[in-house]
């Protein structure tokens, strides 16, 4: 993670970056080559001036929008972290954030900090990487809340990339928890359910996914007290996190071509986990408890199978179609799991469908839900942190189409399910998947809990050429949903 140091002045001769708003004067130096380089602030662009008293200089353009700021950052970072991978720049830089608001100079820390973030590295040697930032400000004490966020949210945002990022023969499901026990370091109280425990309360969703591995399956809960009485005593919000640590398709079994990237098939677990940790180095006064499904979807002797009838947590029968929509079902009986906290709020991540990267491309995760005012609120968070999303609907037809001849329900339809002419690319696969979610969230009877799905697919990884968030990042996990979470806990949960 990158260090940062707040400082009123510079020290060293380290390389700066100078943000430039569009239309802002420049000392006439830089205005100058500034002028005669043809640099434009407003297309967010970065311009290198070497022996600028004796120093390096980077002029950053701040594009408009409101992540224009971080965006800033994040390419200060970039141009310094390029120099330093090169051979020929010290891993120690600085931005002059003299004269911004401290929002501006937090805003400028988080985008650095994104984008000098470096995955686990297993060679012989790391490569080089920029490892201290100055962040040079008008006032250190007004300067220094800003940044506490900032760095909280670096770390936790960092812990879910680097789970993300890991192996699948290094984070199997049981290494998976045992990384979640570092969180009562914190005050975070970690619960973890193996396969005993699993079977003796009948979460065959989970059980069935997880039988063909050599690595049993957990369920981790991950519960935030909050503070105060107020807070304690409310019912907790409650984030539900799918965690195939790998995710081969089962028997239904994926093609070769970029299977390698299903090890990140739990990165929406993982920003559960860092959402619980972000709120945890904030102190955060609200009560928010993760559950995290976490299993394998191997190929084995034991493998559930296509045309199976699963009976789930919940005690509703589920006839298995394709076993490689196995996130629906371990998020079944997570979902009915969280019911079970009494919660005020229910909020699920999944990189869920391939069905919602055909509608909504690597630009925004999809939302479904059954509240409007819930929903209004994960649209709003996800806008204010760059982490966007689309409204999505399920319809009556999506439910009707999961009717099952043989159990309560089908989990998902086979390729021509809506009849000739249908192939697997053209079935709204995510509005069924959320339909199937639903039963087990919100069932019709009983009590209503306001419920959000969260189908991230698309936006859990950055690929080289695609961007997905508000300014590019290297390729890799990007930690989609920490930010978001957080700051829906903070605007509707702690006021």
């Amino acid at each position: 993670m990158l260090k940062f140091r707040l400082l009123d002045r510079p020290r060293g001769l380290h390389p700066v970056a100078v943000p430039v708003r569009p239309g802002a004067p420049l000392p006439a130096p830089l205005a100058a080559a500034a002028s005669a380089a043809g640099f434009e602030a407003a297309r967010g662009e970065a311009l290198r001036l070497d022996g600028v008293e004796e120093r390096t200089v980077w002029l950053v353009g701040v594009a408009p929008g409101p992540q224009g700021m971080e965006a800033a950052g994040a390419l200060a970072a970039a141009s310094m972290a390029e120099a330093v991978e090169g051979g020929h720049g010290p891993r120690h830089g600085a931005i002059d954030a003299r004269g911004l608001s401290p929002e501006d100079a937090a805003a400028l820390a988080m985008g650095a900090g994104m984008r000098a973030h470096r995955l686990p590295h297993y060679g012989a040697e790391p490569p080089p990487a920029l490892r201290q930032l100055d962040l040079l400000v008008d006032s250190v004490e007004a300067a220094e809340p800003g940044l506490a966020r900032a760095r909280a949210l670096l770390r936790a945002v960092g812990f879910a990339r680097d789970l993300a990022a890991e192996p699948g023969n290094i984070l199997t499901p049981p290494a998976f928890a045992g990384r979640l026990e570092v969180l009562s370091e914190l005050g975070v109280e970690v619960s973890v359910h193996g396969r005993g425990w699993l079977e003796r309360h009948g979460y065959g969703g989970l059980l069935a996914v997880g039988r063909g591995s050599a690595f049993p399956p957990r369920l981790v809960t991950l519960r935030w007290p909050g503070h105060g009485r107020r807070y304690r005593e409310a019912p907790p919000v409650v984030f539900v996190g799918k965690g195939i640590t790998f995710d081969t398709g089962g028997i239904s079994i994926k093609p070769a071509a970029g299977m390698e990237a299903m090890k990140a098939d739990m990165a929406g677990a993982a920003a559960c986990a860092g959402a619980i940790l972000s709120l945890a180095l904030r102190d955060s006064p609200a009560a928010v408890t993760a559950v995290l499904a976490i299993a394998e979807n191997a190929t084995g002797a034991d493998s559930y199978r296509p045309g199976d009838v699963l009976r789930t947590a919940s005690g509703l029968q589920v006839e298995v179609v394709d076993t490689d929509a196995e996130g629906r079902l371990v998020l079944a009986d997570a979902l009915h799991h969280a019911r079970g906290l009494r919660p005020r709020a229910i909020l699920d991540l999944a990189t869920l469908t391939g069905s919602i990267v055909t509608a909504l491309g690597h630009q925004r995760a999809g939302l479904f839900g059954n509240d409007e005012g819930l929903r209004d609120a994960v649209m709003a968070a996800g806008e204010a942190v760059g982490e966007p999303l689309w409204p999505m609907p399920i319809g009556a037809r999506h439910r009707e189409d999961l009717a099952s001849d043989i159990a309560d329900l089908r989990h998902c339809l086979p390729p021509g399910g809506l009849g000739p002419g249908w192939a697997g690319r053209f079935l709204p696969d995510a509005c069924h998947a959320a339909a199937f979610l639903r039963e087990f969230a919100a069932p019709d009877e009983g009590e209503r809990i306001p419920w959000a799905h969260l189908d991230i697919a698309g936006m859990d990884l950055r690929e080289e050429g695609k961007e997905a968030g508000p300014y590019p990042l290297p390729p890799g996990p990007s930690g989609y949903g920490v930010r978001l979470l957080d700051r829906l806990v903070a605007d509707r949960f702690e006021a």
